[in-house]
C-alpha cells in the first residue's frame, strides 16, 4: 500500500496587473471591466427596467443642464479615482466645466460632481456598500444617487454645509428627487415612466 503524502495546498495567487495593461485590454474588451488595486473585474450587463430608468434620468438631466457648465455621460464614460486606483463605469455621471482626464488616459475622466447607479440585484450592495465607500474618496463629489430599478426606492446622498454626507430617501411614485447641487428637482414618476414593477 502506498504511503500517503500530505502536501501543502499552495495557495492560488491572482495576477496583479498594472493601469498601463488594464486600460490596454479595455480597448480590444467586448465587455466593461472595473480596476482596482491590480484587479480587474468583469461589469454585469443591464436589464430592461434598468435601460428604462437610465433614459429617462439622462433624458431630463440633459434637458436640465442644457446651457449649463454641467454635463451628463453615461455608462460609456470611463472614471478614475486616483486616490484609490478605481477605474469603473458609473451608469450616469455629471461633470461640470469641462472634462480633466486621468494622467493614464484620454478616454478617462477624474473629479465628477454628481454619480449615479441603478441598482440590480446583483450590484446593489456593491453599489451601497464598497464602492460608496470608494467614490467619497472624490474630492469633487457632491451626490451619490441610486435608483432602485426592482422598486420605487431612490437613496439621495449629498454634501451638507458640514461636509457630511446626509440622505434623502423615497419610497413613493409621488415624491420628488432633489439634486441639490444642480438645483433641479426630477419627479420619480418621470424616473419609473415606462419601468415595469
Amino acid at each position: 500500500m502506498d504511503e500517503i503524502v500530505n502536501e501543502p495546498i499552495v495557495a492560488y495567487q491572482k495576477r496583479r496587473y498594472t493601469v498601463e495593461e488594464y486600460l490596454e485590454m479595455e480597448k480590444e474588451a467586448t465587455v466593461k471591466h472595473e480596476y482596482f488595486e491590480g484587479e480587474i473585474f468583469a461589469m454585469s450587463g443591464a436589464g430592461d427596467n434598468h435601460n428604462e430608468i437610465f433614459s429617462n434620468v439622462f433624458g431630463e438631466i440633459l434637458s436640465k443642464l442644457k446651457g449649463k457648465p454641467c454635463r451628463p455621460y453615461g455608462s460609456d464614460k470611463r472614471m478614475n479615482i486616483p486616490e484609490n486606483t478605481l477605474f469603473t463605469y458609473p451608469d450616469i455621471s455629471i461633470y461640470c466645466n469641462g472634462l480633466i482626464h486621468s494622467e493614464f488616459d484620454d478616454d478617462t475622466s477624474i473629479l465628477p460632481t454628481v454619480i449615479i447607479e441603478i441598482l440590480s440585484p446583483s450590484t446593489k450592495n456593491y453599489d451601497r456598500g464598497k464602492k460608496f465607500n470608494l467614490y467619497k474618496d472624490i474630492p469633487s463629489l457632491k451626490e451619490y444617487i441610486m435608483i432602485e430599478s426592482e422598486s420605487v426606492s431612490v437613496e439621495a446622498y449629498y454634501i451638507n454645509e458640514e461636509r457630511n454626507w446626509e440622505i434623502n430617501q423615497h419610497k413613493l411614485i409621488t415624491d420628488t428627487l432633489t439634486f441639490v447641487s444642480m438645483g433641479f428637482d426630477m419627479a420619480l414618476s418621470d424616473i419609473y415612466y415606462y419601468v415595469n414593477i
